[in-house]
Parts: C-alpha cells; sequence; structure tokens
C-alpha cells in the first residue's frame, strides 16, 4: 500500500477521466492522496474534491508564486475552510467549475480532510525582483503562522534560480524554516515533531539534512527515476527512509517508463520502486515505511 503525498488532482488536465485515475490508483495500492492548493480558489476545489472519496485528502494554501492574490483576509478565509462550520454546501455554479462559496470558504466542510497548509514556500525561479521575494518571504511566515495556529504540517516549496541544486532560496528557506521550529520547540507545539515536507526536494545534500534536523520529511517525486539524476539519487541514497515521503506532483514529472504522458498516481510505485533500489532494498519496505511516514504527518490513518 502506498500514498501519494502531492497530487494536483483538481487541475483541469483530469476534467475528462478523474474518477477512472482515483480508480487506477486503487487498483494500484495507493490509498491516500493529497491534493495541495496554489491560491484560495485552488484550496476551496481542493478541499471540494477531497469531500467526494474517501482515498482523498487537501491542503490549502498560496503558493509562492501566487503570493500576489493574497488580499487582507485571505489568512482568516483558509481558517474558515480548517475549522468546523455546520453550513451547507451551497449549490451552483462558480470558479473552477466548483460549487459556489461564500466570499470567506463558509459552507466547504474541510474538518478531518483538511491534513496541511500548502503548497507554500519560497520560488526564485520564476520570481527574481527582490521586492516580490521579500513579500514570498512574508506570506510564508504568514502561513506557518497559520499552520502553527491550526496545528497542521507545512508542504514546502523550495526552487532556486536557474534550478540550481543550491542557492538564495536555500539559505532564506532554512533561516525561515528554522525561526519557526524554534518558537514551536519553544511553546512545546506538537509540529515540533513533524512540522512539514520539503515537496519534490532539489536542494544539495547538506540542504535536506539541516531540514531533517528540524525534523522535516523530504518528498520524492519522479525525476529520481530520470537516466540523467544519478546525482539525485546519491542524495536519497544518504537520507534516511523513515523521512521520506513520495509524491507524483501529477500531472507533473512523469516517472519512467511514463515519461511524456501525463503522470497520475497509479504511477507513484515507480518512485517507490527507484527508492527501493538506490536504498537497497525491497518495494514493500518502501512502501510500508513511506505510507507510515505520511500517516504520521498528516495523520489520515491507514
Amino acid at each position: 500500500m502506498l500514498a501519494d503525498t502531492h497530487c494536483h488532482l483538481d487541475f483541469n488536465k483530469f476534467d475528462e477521466d478523474r474518477d477512472a485515475v482515483i480508480q487506477r490508483a486503487i487498483e494500484a495500492g495507493i490509498t491516500r492522496i493529497l491534493i495541495p492548493a496554489l491560491d484560495f480558489e485552488y484550496s476551496l476545489s481542493a478541499v471540494r474534491l477531497a469531500e467526494s472519496h474517501p482515498n482523498l485528502f487537501a491542503a490549502v494554501g498560496f503558493h509562492p508564486t501566487d503570493v500576489e492574490k493574497m488580499e487582507s483576509n485571505s489568512l482568516e478565509s483558509l481558517r474558515n475552510l480548517i475549522l468546523p462550520h455546520p453550513v451547507p454546501l451551497p449549490k451552483g455554479e462558480g470558479n473552477r467549475d466548483i460549487e459556489s462559496p461564500s466570499p470567506s470558504g463558509r459552507g466547504v466542510r474541510g474538518e478531518g480532510k483538511i491534513v496541511a497548509i500548502g503548497e507554500i514556500g519560497l520560488d526564485y525561479y520564476w520570481v527574481n525582483e527582490p521586492e516580490k521575494r521579500a513579500f514570498q518571504h512574508k506570506a510564508l511566515k504568514q502561513q506557518l503562522k497559520l499552520a502553527q495556529e491550526v496545528n497542521k504540517p507545512a508542504i514546502i516549496h523550495m526552487r532556486e534560480e536557474n534550478d540550481e541544486w543550491f542557492g538564495q532560496a536555500s539559505i532564506d528557506l532554512l533561516e525561515i524554516l528554522s525561526e519557526w521550529h524554534q518558537e514551536l520547540s519553544e511553546q512545546h507545539h506538537p509540529l515540533a515533531e513533524k512540522p512539514g515536507v520539503l515537496h519534490s526536494y532539489n536542494g544539495n545534500l547538506e540542504t535536506a539534512q539541516k531540514a531533517i534536523d528540524l525534523n522535516f520529511y523530504i518528498g520524492i517525486t519522479g525525476p529520481v527515476t530520470y537516466k540523467n539524476a544519478e546525482e539525485k539519487r546519491n542524495i536519497i541514497k544518504q537520507l534516511p527512509i523513515t523521512r521520506l515521503l513520495i509524491e507524483t506532483d501529477a500531472p507533473f514529472l512523469t516517472p519512467v517508463p511514463h515519461r511524456g504522458k501525463r503522470n497520475e498516481p497509479a504511477f507513484v510505485s515507480h518512485i517507490a520502486d527507484k527508492i527501493a533500489e538506490v536504498h537497497m532494498t525491497t518495494l514493500e519496505h518502501v512502501a510500508e515505511i513511506t505510507s507510515e511516514n505520511a500517516n504520521n504527518l498528516f495523520g489520515w490513518g491507514g
């Protein structure tokens, strides 16, 4: 049994066959799929989709390249999604072909289905201007504070300028996460033991080890299977399986042997198989440990 801890199943690339995609995942032994958000509208659609199936769960938040969409009430709106509200779901058409919510998000029953804040973080690949990077810092800190308030782990996006292995994004992110973790520890907050995951990790070994020292998990995606990814595999070999999560990031980053096609959760076993090969163990062992890791972090049972 496996878990896909990062899949954009609400994207329109799945509109024509979403139910079939879910069924193929179940047949492939995928027991849990986590749908992360990019902004508030995506948060709504992720929660509504998660409500439609027992195997689906959601994260809510603003992606670093979408933080300009944050408004003065955005954090409160996210909070309203997470906290329980006994309000019936409204009917009608809304943005992104989802049922129309009230402006605050009330009416979406996120209780039990929202298991994380994300994906949030820093992206220096698409954003170069210092003032915009500074705003990413502010938005990340605000959303980490929200995670702290609602006791939900964070799904962290980190991308360097020019997709380098190490750079200013890694430095800035570790500084922010270290300060946050120190505050969590001083408060004896439950998140100090499991603050989140560095999604689709593409950094160097030292950054990964420092994140693990802060009790973060490391998310592994399809590129680990690519022919030219020997350096990435060498890094993963030096990381304990007990700190790894498996993600498709579907519909992106399709693993071998399906590279070139749309990615989907059923392909997560190819990532697990490559991790097993790198660590010289069995697929069953990797599946068991990474599923336990996911349950420990997200608390979704099964």
